[in-house]
């Protein structure tokens, strides 16, 4: 039985997660920002179960960390030469430049300005008197003084981001403050506005609530960074063995047995990690070489793994950074998203687990040998107590309690098993490292949900959600009226102007998402289209909760969307394989995902927490439909059911796929029709094949 190595996962992730990558730092510093981790989480982890401070404090004591060991960690230009350190000169300490301590000193004057200048300040220095009064009094006229912090501020938060995700994101951020700014300058008419002044800007990004101290940072500092932390420990004290273990009880012993382990791993995985790399690299690491030991191609065994691993981000109860701002976005409790995201997040897991069974039985792969699959007892027996911390997460979230509340008590008594359980006990150091690599992870979220604040902030500020929201609905209406010029002849096309135009919408507005995401993270992809495409869902009757879903699920496929496809590279990587053709692996084993958002939206009873939609009819109906949908996918995609599928034929069950998962009985009746010529194929193929098995001996 494979053994799950820590280190070995990290120091993968670290290879393959840009995020993750530092520099070089002389022993002193090391120690420094060491030491400093440790205290930055025990911080967020007291005040979890205390209390945070007063919200201008805490994030910008959050920020301050942030943008501390993000300069002191990250250089500006990556490469081999930052990974060595560098001798003392006058211009660089510790293998960090000078411009570098100049960009720390500001950024966290910055970042507490707001809470030192939060009431009036009033003193006399050398015969000068300073007078500023208390913020609330500025608040719509800022001082000379303001603009200037809160200027240096963005600067200093889009280098940030620029060293840990790339340039795409402030890139992206410097366009919306050009469209804020110089509104009265665009093209098209709907996105014309009079502008804001630079000085008005500033007092809309700087000063409290929206902006840069808006619901994006405060979520990262009060809820992400705790559950960041809880995955990590969970998985020191031994959750990943525990669950890489159960999932070959559960899965080894059948057809294409390593892969279906690879896949409800990586859904165990999900639970407690919302970062797709890391649930890849952890699982992967065990799983690969084991699936290409028994005959898998490298390209197909990286691809079931990353696409398996994609769905760590939408997989309750702990999904992504974007899942907890989606519940302050749309103001309802967590415990709302992770029952709505359940039923679509079984989907995925349902087309990924098809397609492995059907591309196995296709190769002619076998399960795991009887004797090397674990016995039940044995592995509960020795990881039980490993996973009463999830249990303890969940059951005070839905106890009523916050979110960073049930943080704390799964971290409490994550070390408490931790330091208890004989079988599999840590030590004190596992904890450091653990508290250290928590930070780490949280590092580049911090900053980017800091910074994509000043999105959020233009978008309120100027209305250009409404803008945009405009002119998506205008475009697919046009496009729909072209459309149902062409199809408005075929007999029994029973399709209306508006739904088509909804149909279009989604297709505009996927599209969008996995383009977007080819060079953004999810959280911040999800927080801009959230606040654009919102509006345009909205204005064609989609209930908030299906349009916030929608995008964030496609934005998450772009982890397994060639070219960009940072998930499917990692698995490569391990796997020994090309980069594309595992993205591309990836990306059809992930086909699933491509279909649930659709069919929640247009059936938001399978999202079971909306209560004028949802009836037990209704979700059965919608759910089981889709998951037979997207079985029947799988056979297209695999290009076998019980016998080899001709190319033809895969077409046709495709066809019947799509039918199938379109919720209704008139679509469901048409999917039937296309089924039955495939099912009659491969009936007379399996029973020629058998036939012919005897002659062949």
């Amino acid at each position: 039985m494979a053994e799950f190595d820590i280190k070995q996962a990290e120091e993968l992730e670290e290879k393959y997660d840009s995020a993750l990558q530092t520099r070089a730092l002389g022993p002193w510093l090391l120690k420094f920002s060491l030491t400093f981790s440790l205290l930055f989480a025990a911080y967020h982890y007291i005040t979890a179960g205390t209390g945070v401070p007063v919200d201008y404090w805490h994030m910008g004591f959050h920020m301050s960390g942030v943008i501390l060991l993000v300069f002191i960690g990250f250089p500006m230009i990556k490469g081999e030469g930052a990974r060595t350190l560098q001798a003392n000169t006058w211009w660089r300490y510790a293998n960090v430049p000078i411009w570098d301590w100049i960009l720390i000193t500001a950024g966290i004057a910055c970042s507490l300005y707001i809470g030192i200048t939060w009431y009036e300040i009033d003193f006399t220095f050398m015969g000068h008197r300073f007078h500023l009064p208390e913020q609330v009094i500025r608040q719509g006229d800022p001082y000379l003084i303001d603009v200037i912090f809160g200027t240096v501020l963005i600067v200093v938060l889009l280098e940030a981001v620029r060293r840990t995700l790339g340039i795409v994101v402030p890139i992206i951020i410097i366009l919306f403050t050009c469209f804020a700014v110089f509104g009265k300058y665009m093209p098209l008419q709907v996105l014309k506005h009079p502008g804001i002044t630079w000085a008005q800007y500033i007092n809309n990004m700087y000063f409290p609530a929206e902006g840069i101290y808006g619901i994006t940072l405060w979520i990262v500092s009060t809820v992400v960074f705790h559950f960041v932390l809880f995955g990590v420990l969970a998985q020191r004290m031994g959750l990943g063995q525990f669950f890489v273990d159960m999932a070959t009880v559960i899965a080894g012993r059948y057809t294409g047995g390593l892969a279906k382990v690879s896949v409800v791993s990586s859904a165990f995985f999900g639970t407690i990690s919302g970062s797709s790399i890391a649930n890849t690299v952890s699982t992967g690491s065990l799983t690969i070489p084991n699936m290409k030991k028994m005959g898998y191609p490298g390209h197909l065994a990286g691809g079931v793994e990353a696409a398996a691993s994609a769905g760590g981000q939408i997989t309750p109860p702990i999904m992504g950074a974007a899942a907890f701002i989606m519940a302050e976005f749309l103001e309802v409790p967590y415990t709302t998203i992770i029952l709505a995201a359940a039923v679509p997040a079984a989907m995925h897991y349902v087309g990924v687990l098809c397609i492995v069974h059907f591309q196995a039985k296709r190769l002619g792969l076998k399960g795991v040998p009887e004797d090397e699959i674990p016995q039940i007892w044995n592995v509960l027996k020795r990881g039980w107590p490993t996973a009463l911390p999830l249990f303890v997460l969940i059951y005070v979230l839905f106890s009523g309690y916050s979110p960073h509340m049930a943080a704390f008590w799964g971290i409490t008594t994550a070390l408490a098993v931790g330091f208890l359980n004989p079988m599999h006990r840590i030590h004190y150091t596992d904890v450091i490292d653990a508290c250290v690599t928590g930070v780490k992870y949280a590092l580049a979220v911090g900053a980017v949900c800091a910074a994509i604040g000043i999105v959020v902030g233009v978008v309120n500020s100027t209305g250009l959600g409404f803008r945009l929201g405009f002119l998506v609905a205008n475009g697919a209406l046009t496009i729909a009226e072209n459309v149902m010029s062409l199809i408005s002849w075929i007999p029994l096309m029973d399709i209306t102007l508006e739904g088509l135009t909804l149909f279009i919408s989604l297709i505009l507005i996927a599209v969008t998402c996995i383009m977007m995401g080819a060079g953004l993270p999810t959280t911040a992809l999800y927080i801009m289209l959230a606040t654009v495409a919102q509006p345009a869902l909205a204005k064609l009757g989609i209930p908030p909760l299906a349009s916030h879903l929608f995008v964030l699920y496609y934005g998450v496929i772009s982890e397994i969307t060639p070219p960009v496809c940072a998930s499917a590279y990692a698995a490569a990587g391990i796997a020994g394989a090309n980069p594309f053709k595992t993205g591309c692996s990836a990306f059809t084993l992930g086909i699933g995902k491509l279909l649930v958002p659709m069919v929640f939206v247009y059936s938001p009873a399978m999202l079971i927490v909306l209560p004028e939609y949802f009836t037990w009819a209704a979700f059965l109906e919608t759910s089981l439909t889709c998951a037979l949908g997207v079985a029947m996918m799988a056979t297209c995609v695999s290009a076998y059911f019980i016998a080899p599928m001709p190319t033809a034929f895969r077409f046709l069950i495709g066809f019947a796929a799509l039918f199938m998962v379109a919720p209704g009985a008139t679509s469901d009746m048409y999917a039937l029709v296309l089924a039955l010529p495939v099912v009659v194929q491969q009936v007379m193929a399996a029973r020629r094949e058998r036939e012919s098995l005897p002659a062949d001996a």
